[in-house]
């Protein structure tokens, strides 16, 4: 039993000496009382339980929106790395063919932006730099 408990059966022994000192008259005034502290005790265990479940849900969720989806499998990035590679053959030939050095330069900007994007999108905190999971795990000086 914990100290809650206790007190609450400490209310109801004093609502039932109150009674047997006051009376009958008084007994519906005695329930009211204690049923509304029993009712104000159960609101707060209420409260505390949405509180801790809503708290795992957002923990939770945050969880699932830092982990990679499942259709960014390993086989899908190292796809689109080889598509890139060999997408930048002919665009370097092209570009250096058209506009020389400035077209080559500007196909490879454009290859380079496309794989930082999906580089990016696959895996939200690249670039916001790493941290430590837990405090015993910083780095030391």
């Amino acid at each position: 039993m914990d100290a809650r408990d206790a007190e609450l059966k400490k209310e109801l022994h004093a609502s039932l000496q109150a009674r047997r000192e006051l009376g009958e008259e008084y007994e519906s005034a005695l329930v009211d009382s204690f049923l509304e502290k029993v009712d104000q005790r159960i609101d707060g265990a209420v409260e505390r339980r949405v509180r801790r479940q809503l708290a795992e849900h957002r923990l939770t969720s945050a969880r699932d929106a830092r982990a990679p989806k499942a259709t960014d499998s390993w086989g899908e990035r190292f796809g689109f790395g080889i598509v890139s590679l060999v997408l930048a053959v002919p665009l370097s030939a092209i570009g250096g063919g058209v506009g020389e050095l400035p077209g080559l330069l500007v196909a490879w900007a454009g290859i380079v932006g496309v794989n930082v994007v999906q580089a990016v999108r696959t895996n939200p905190g690249l670039f916001r730099g790493r941290r430590p999971a837990r405090d015993d795990d910083a780095w030391e000086d």
